[in-house]
């Protein structure tokens, strides 16, 4: 009996873990775009994530390794980081394909790739699935984020903007 116990607590708190984790990076994640501190404590923060782990967060890890791209200093690190944040961001989208979160990250990724990376073609398909399913978000923050995202997204239209309010 006590080792169902300590079996449920230790599952409680795994979860309750993982969604202050999820709510720290959802938060952080906008201001890491432009701080290379905040990138890399994320980084850090998601070290040990996994693929076998949440797929949002991976999707998190993906992203912010994008971030580190973008800050490196060597052209080999740059691309290395891109191509693993990418593969990861890719990864997450595969075993959560209806996870508007993991869209919006994509989405994010895609929009602020540098044309010559060729790191785009999911952006229609992802602001599609994201204006579709905005009024399901049921995480008042993350609907926040995803509005703010909108708001100052380029491929969102004026009309397309007035849906998130």
């Amino acid at each position: 009996m006590k080792f169902k116990i300590v079996i449920f607590v230790a599952l409680f708190l795994s979860t309750w873990i993982n969604a202050q984790d999820v709510k720290e990076v959802r938060t952080q994640y906008p201001k890491a775009v432009s701080n290379a501190e905040i990138a890399a404590k994320l980084d850090g923060e998601l070290s040990t994530v996994t693929s076998s782990g949440k797929p949002v967060l991976l999707a998190y890890k993906g992203a912010v390794l994008t971030l580190k791209a973008k800050f490196a200093k060597k052209k080999s690190d740059k691309k290395d980081f891109f191509k693993e944040g990418v593969a990861l961001i890719e990864s997450a989208v595969s075993a959560d394909a209806s996870n508007i979160e993991i869209r919006y990250i994509r989405l994010s990724v895609q929009e602020n790739s540098p044309k010559f990376l060729g790191y785009h073609k999911n952006i229609e398909e992802d602001k599609e699935f994201i204006l579709k399913h905005y009024g399901s978000i049921s995480s008042a923050e993350l609907k926040e984020i995803v509005k703010d995202f909108a708001m100052k997204s380029e491929n969102f239209d004026e009309t397309e903007k007035k849906s998130f309010q």
